[in-house]
């Protein structure tokens, strides 16, 4: 009997409806179930009520996480994060969601994932997650089974939770289980410290508190850790062929407690006094003791001064610059080391505590009959930075960079750390006597003076009012004077010349001049105010801009040691990168990409990583320059359709399909730009085998370091550090991924490569199985987008 229209109406309504239904949450549930969504203000909560999961934002940032908090307690104490690397900014239209084979992920509002628990079942729609009243989050074959297929305890947070682990747990992709701190109380991404479990010789276990340097806190006495108090806490350390970890349990019944790491590196122990959730915290134990005897709680060549509001300030001769929330301080001559031994080099004392092991990652001793011998010895090396003589003969020779320079408080021994500066950055002490003395009497007309020639020269210049956040409005007339009618070129690119000039206070400058640039002076003033807010120590700043007509030219900071594609490419460089130079480069690099992506008002991908757009400061760091094809996205966008922009070799895969890209666009291109940083070639040039090297590296990876070690470049001579390349080459093997969502975050790539997070052996990109041909397909693709789009080969 056949179906009527009605009818079949009425099935085709009950399928639609089955389809798109979408399981609904019950408020006060402890579980996600299969295909049910978690979004907006909901929560689910453990069964005794003690903890909480849903949505949150930190502070007053606008930014949303995945987290676990302490229910009905009075001020929020998360202690887990789920996205603490990609928060989402309309949790409305976010979702948490649990799918049939398993895997638990989050969706931003255009519901592309952007965390998951890449956790997989054997049978479909089985799994359950659950928030247990333990604090721990757990993904199950199914509700009353035991059989645990991923939990939060094994990806903690800042925090450690009773009945959490620390050490390494072998039946998981990520062994090693650590705590790592907010980088602030408003951004829970991973900050500087981390607390993880050292195996040491002969089974013996400590704590390691990991900053850029590293420190034990205290050994295994068989119950206990010698520096965690034992009355609050049942320790236990277990070894086996599935875990190796360290974890605890409350001593005294419904006491609630807590371990975390704090943003300043300081481990901490609270309690809760009363009866939860009534109680609050109160700090039980930390530790270090105080803030100076924190790794790294001062930047590098900074002193630590227990007794100050703010006791963090450069040693003689340097001054300070910022990263993020970190500074730091660099010297403010080069020294002249090289000719003559580094003869011209002078030193000036500090008294402070007598340095720690900790206190350089480099550095040696020897013995030697003189102060002046110890000198000597420093004057003859080129990274020494600093030594100390004591009186038995021992000469200590601090060597690159120094931390952990604690002064002495009034009680306390000190000893003269001789700091070595150039001798172009030290005054006497007599004739800076005689200056003040000398100018004493007419500070306030030269003060006068000197205001009113800086009025006459910015009036001379053009100063701009301030709508471009105070950047500098240049003349066109000024600009060519500068530049000498333009004649100091230093380079052209696809966008335009870059010229030398030199303003009448001596700073040299390098100046921009764009070509073809179809763009109205509103607009480009609106841009270039948004790039001049950006500030950080690894990119290039922008001093200003000239409009004439139509021309437009930018001025920015100049960067004597030129770019990175010099050194590496070119014959007639006079200037050798050794490995620990590149490695510095690629972190520099690395963390510049990071705030252009995580930390700036507005989201901005570079979309022309390359190494002729990497500049070299005095001191051979590395600056990110040229941001003609950057675009910027607001903090509530994710990804954007442009055309296609780039340089031919370093360009996504994404770009040749014409997806709409994302920052992962530039975390492709800086993993391209490491296999030409290890190799000293460039990524379209192959080898003299005919390999093509990116996929020669991801052939042999897993093969172990001394395979790696022979793509080096031949003129590092195979003098470089063997866990460093390996960590360089997975790096750039992951960045490189076809899929986007498989790329790191250049947060990420910071830590891997600092050595905080570690890496697993990638998988083989699929572009790569047919390398030459997708070469070729690039530059076909390339050469017809360029006609009409916008590109650089520059």
């Amino acid at each position: 009997m056949g179906l009527t229209k009605k009818t079949t109406l009425n099935l085709l309504v009950l399928l639609l409806s089955v389809l798109c239904f979408e399981p609904h949450l019950h408020e006060g549930a402890d579980v996600i179930g299969i295909g049910q969504t978690l979004s907006g203000n909901q929560t689910i909560s453990s069964k005794g009520e003690t903890f909480e999961l849903g949505f949150f934002t930190p502070g007053q940032s606008k930014k949303y996480y995945i987290g676990i908090w302490y229910k009905n307690f009075g001020n929020k104490t998360v202690v887990w994060v789920a996205n603490r690397n990609h928060p989402v900014f309309n949790p409305y239209d976010s979702q948490l969601k649990l799918f049939p084979n398993g895997n638990l992920a989050l969706l931003n509002d255009s519901r592309i994932q952007i965390w998951s628990s890449n956790s997989t079942v054997k049978r479909y729609n089985s799994s359950v997650a659950i928030l247990l009243d333990s604090g721990n989050f757990v993904i199950r074959d199914n509700q009353d089974s035991s059989d645990i297929i991923w939990q939060s305890f094994d990806y903690p947070t800042d925090t450690w939770l009773p009945g959490g682990k620390i050490g390494y747990n072998f039946n998981i992709k990520k062994e090693k289980i650590y705590l790592t701190s907010w980088r602030n109380a408003e951004d829970p991404a991973p900050g500087r410290y981390s607390l993880e479990l050292n195996s040491g010789a002969l089974g013996v276990q400590d704590y390691k508190l990991y900053g850029d340097m590293t420190s034990s806190s205290g050994a295994w006495r068989g119950l206990d850790y010698e520096l965690f108090p034992d009355f609050i806490s049942n320790f236990t350390y277990t070894s086996d062929a599935n875990e190796n970890v360290f974890t605890y349990e409350v001593a005294i019944p419904k006491r609630v407690t807590r371990f975390m790491i704090d943003t300043e590196g300081k481990v901490k122990q609270f309690v809760c006094r009363g009866d939860f959730p009534a109680c609050h915290w109160d700090l039980l134990w930390d530790w270090p003791n105080t803030k100076c005897d924190v790794l790294y709680f001062c930047g590098t060549f900074e002193t630590c001064n227990e007794g100050k509001v703010f006791p963090c300030d450069c040693l003689p001769g340097y001054e300070r610059v910022w990263d993020g929330d970190y500074s730091s301080c660099i010297r403010k001559s080069r020294l002249e080391c090289g000719v003559g031994g580094g003869s011209e080099d002078t030193f000036l004392s500090i008294i402070v505590q007598y340095p720690s092991s900790s206190s350089t990652k480099y550095s040696h001793f020897l013995y030697v009959k003189s102060d002046e011998e110890c000198e000597s010895a420093c004057l003859r090396t080129c990274t020494c930075t600093g030594y100390y003589y004591v009186s038995d003969g021992k000469c200590v020779i601090m060597n690159d960079e120094v931390y952990n320079i604690k002064l002495p408080s009034v009680d306390m021994y000190g000893i003269s750390y001789r700091v070595r500066i150039a001798k172009s950055g030290k005054a006497s002490k007599t004739s800076v006597w005689i200056v003040v003395a000398a100018s004493g009497g007419f500070i306030i007309l030269l003060a006068a003076v000197i205001l009113y020639i800086l009025q006459q020269w910015k009036r001379k210049m053009g100063i701009y009012d301030g709508a471009a956040e105070d950047l500098m409005v240049f003349k066109y007339k000024y600009i060519r004077k500068s530049t000498k009618n333009f004649s100091e070129k230093l380079g052209e690119g696809g966008f335009g010349s870059v010229l030398k000039g030199t303003l009448p206070n001596s700073k040299a400058i390098a100046v921009k001049m764009l070509k073809n640039l179809k763009q109205g002076e509103k607009q480009f003033r609106a841009e270039v105010s948004k790039i001049g807010q950006i500030q950080h120590i690894n990119l290039v700043r922008l001093q200003g801009f000239c409009i004439q007509g139509e021309k437009r030219l930018l001025v920015f900071d100049y960067m004597k040691n030129g770019s990175l594609e010099n050194h590496l490419f070119r014959q007639n460089s006079n200037v050798f990168l050794d490995w620990k130079a590149r490695y510095n480069i690629m972190i520099g690099t690395a963390r510049g990409l990071n705030y252009l992506h995580e930390k700036c008002r507005d989201c901005i991908i570079h979309c022309d990583i390359k190494p002729d757009n990497i500049l070299l400061d005095d001191e051979y760091n590395a600056r990110i320059a040229d941001f003609g094809l950057a675009k910027l996205l607001g903090r509530e966008f994710s990804r954007v359709l442009t055309t296609i922009r780039g340089t031919r070799g370093y360009l996504a895969p994404e770009w040749i399909s014409g997806e709409a890209i994302t920052v992962k666009a530039d975390v492709f291109s800086y993993g391209k730009l490491l296999f030409e940083i290890i190799s000293g070639r460039r990524n379209m040039e192959l080898l003299d085998d005919g390999d093509y090297f990116p996929a020669l590296i991801a052939d042999k990876i897993s093969k172990g370091e001394e395979v790696l070690m022979q793509f080096l470049d031949h003129k590092l001579e195979g003098k470089a550090d063997s866990n460093e390349v390996t960590r360089a080459c997975k790096v750039a093997c992951w960045c490189i991924q076809d899929d986007e969502k498989n790329r790191p975050t250049m947060g990420l790539v910071i830590q891997i490569l600092e050595g905080i997070s570690e890496v697993e052996n990638p998988p083989f990109p699929q572009f790569l199985r047919g390398f030459t041909k997708y070469n070729q397909t690039e530059s076909i693709v390339y050469q017809h987008f360029t006609s009409s789009a916008t590109s650089s080969e520059g």
